[in-house]
Formats: C-alpha cells, sequence, structure tokens
C-alpha cells in the first residue's frame, strides 16, 4: 500500500437491518483508493459488516471487500423473504420502513413478551449463520494479517465484555456479538454464552486505540444520540430506550477520550503513554431518529438499498469535507456531539 494511503480504524455500530447504511458508508470510503484501514471494531451487525469488510480487504483488496459486502447484504434479504417479518402494503407506503401496521409483526413482538426462544425456535436456527459461512471462509480470515478486527459480544453471565481477535473469529463469533436474546439462544463459544455486544460496547473503541497504528478512528454511527420530540407512546418509550442504551458505552468511552485530549493538550503526556486520538464520525442522526425499532428487522431489499444509498452519500460528504483532517486532527467535536 502507497505511503500516501491514509489508513484509518473504523467502528461499526450494530443496529439490525440499519447495518446497511454503514455498508453504504463502507462501500463509499473503500472506492476511494486514498483511504486504507489499519483495524476494524464492529458490534452486532457492525460485527458482520466488519468480518465481511476484513475477510474481502484479505482476498481481494478495496475492491473484494466491496463484493463481499455487497454479496453479503444481497443474501440478507433474499433470507428475509422467506420469514415472517415482512412490512405490510401500508408500512411501505409509509415509507419509513417500519412494520408497524404489520399484523405478523405485532403479534411476533407480543409473542416475545412472554415466550422465549429457547421454546419457540428449540433448535437454535438461525439463518444468518447459512449467510456468513456462504459469504466468508472463517478459516482464511484467521490467518490473514493485513487489517485487524474485534467483533465484541456480552457474556451473559459473567457481565463481561468478550472480544473477539482475528484469530478467534468464527460464525459463532459473529453471531455471539448480535445475539439478540428476545430472538435468538445465546451463542456459545468455547463453553462461554454470548447475547448482543451492543448492551455493554457498541463499539468500544479501546480495541484499536491499544492495537493499531493510526491514531484515526471513523465511527459509523447508526443509533441516533438526540431525537427531535419527547417520545410519549409505548413504541415510542422503547424505541427510545434502546437507542440509549445501545449509545451508553461510546458516549462513556468518547468521553474519556475527550479527557485524555485535554490532557495531553495541557502538557500532561504521561512520559509520552497517552495516546492522542482522531475521531471522526459518519451518521445520519436526522434521518435514523424518525425510524422505529421494528425497521432495523426489515430486510425488505428496497429498504436496505435506500440505506445503503444514504451511507454512500454520508460517506461522499465526510470525504469531500473531512478527507485533509485525516491523520492531522479530529472531525469530530466529542463535547458538542456527546457530552
Amino acid at each position: 500500500m502507497s505511503a500516501a494511503v491514509k489508513r484509518v480504524n473504523l467502528a461499526l455500530q450494530g443496529g439490525g437491518a440499519h447495518g446497511a447504511f454503514t455498508w453504504g458508508v463502507l462501500d463509499r470510503l473503500l472506492e476511494d483508493e486514498r483511504i486504507g484501514v489499519d483495524g476494524i471494531v464492529g458490534t452486532s451487525a457492525g460485527a458482520m459488516n466488519a468480518a465481511v469488510t476484513a475477510y474481502g480487504l484479505a482476498i481481494g483488496g478495496n475492491r473484494g471487500a466491496r463484493d463481499a459486502l455487497a454479496e453479503f447484504w444481497r443474501k440478507v434479504s433474499e433470507r428475509g423473504k422467506s420469514g415472517p417479518l415482512q412490512p405490510s402494503p401500508l408500512d411501505r407506503a409509509m415509507g419509513g420502513g417500519g412494520m408497524e401496521y404489520s399484523p405478523i409483526y405485532q403479534a411476533f413482538t407480543a409473542m416475545m413478551r412472554v415466550v422465549s426462544p429457547y421454546q419457540v425456535n428449540p433448535g437454535n436456527w438461525n439463518p444468518l449463520r447459512e449467510v456468513l459461512e456462504e459469504v466468508v471462509d472463517f478459516e482464511r480470515l484467521r490467518a490473514a494479517t493485513d487489517v485487524k478486527l474485534f467483533l465484541c459480544a456480552a457474556n451473559v453471565l459473567t457481565g463481561r465484555l468478550k472480544v473477539f481477535e482475528r484469530h478467534e473469529v468464527s460464525a459463532a463469533a459473529v453471531l455471539a456479538s448480535g445475539c439478540l436474546p428476545f430472538l435468538f439462544q445465546a451463542v456459545e463459544v468455547d463453553g462461554q454464552h454470548y447475547w448482543d455486544g451492543g448492551y455493554m460496547g457498541n463499539p468500544p473503541i479501546f480495541p484499536v486505540i491499544y492495537a493499531c497504528q493510526s491514531r484515526d478512528v471513523v465511527i459509523v454511527q447508526i443509533n441516533p444520540v438526540a431525537i427531535p420530540e419527547l417520545p410519549t407512546t409505548a413504541q415510542a418509550i422503547h424505541d427510545r430506550i434502546n437507542t440509549l442504551s445501545f449509545n451508553s458505552s461510546l458516549m462513556r468511552e468518547l468521553r474519556a477520550i475527550s479527557f485524555v485530549t485535554k490532557l495531553i493538550d495541557g502538557g500532561f503526556d504521561d512520559g509520552g503513554r497517552l495516546k492522542r486520538m482522531l475521531i471522526h464520525t459518519i451518521d445520519a442522526e436526522d434521518f435514523m431518529n424518525r425510524l422505529s425499532v421494528s425497521s432495523k428487522l426489515n430486510a425488505d431489499w428496497d429498504w436496505i438499498c435506500r440505506l445503503h444509498e444514504l451511507g454512500r452519500a454520508r460517506a461522499e460528504d465526510f470525504i469531500a469535507r473531512h478527507f485533509d483532517k485525516i491523520g492531522r486532527e479530529s472531525s469530530t467535536d466529542i463535547a458538542a456531539k456527546f457530552m
């Protein structure tokens, strides 16, 4: 890779089908040969995008990663066609990607409050496992060394965050990172049981701080920090609880990064051990803050493509406005955005 290439770390949030926005962001960033990837950390849908991206980079560079991501999301949507959760004609007419007017979705959510996946799905079938194994050769991914990879899951019994590094990554590790406990049984990896990593780190930044050379972290943010109005309906309150819980750990970590930056700026370097991180974010908060949680379960291809195109557009804007800042300064004001 040319010395002129600016290498960044990617931090990919989870959010179900909203991960197609991240696909769009990655698709545009990888299209720009001036940008290289040092490390990737991801949680839930972000872990799936991370694993597929790292594998594609290993077998075919930026073009290989873009092709692998496109194949993955196409297969996700194809599997979704055979599932019960589909937007109704009215949902499609509303254009928000949700499934609030789908009788099956409403029945499904009611059932999930009283019946566990251990009862509904005793065989623990997960169509995403098939998709991952069709798209990614995990043995080859574990053997690659060009990009550092970190996938995050929550240990159900110990309450600790588990970070799977590249040599540990398998289809089970990816599924563990994205295991929503009301949909799937806890995923067992090496005798430990895991749920979605978003409950504890969505995503954590520390793996790329400590293990990667690049100081630049591009956070692809799916879950909105701010919303335009007070939630007053039961569904709106549930949706807001979801976004708050899935952003809390990231916000705490960014506050710590901001604190360390102030220490460095004030002349305290702790013997050179403190590392100044350059933070960048790509989001669509003005769009995402209007979406319901149900839209995260919508794998309809039109919806996936809409999110993909939005991601490409926001990445295009980021490159146009902030490319020159990569390697020199943060383009995101942490205090203004997250504090």
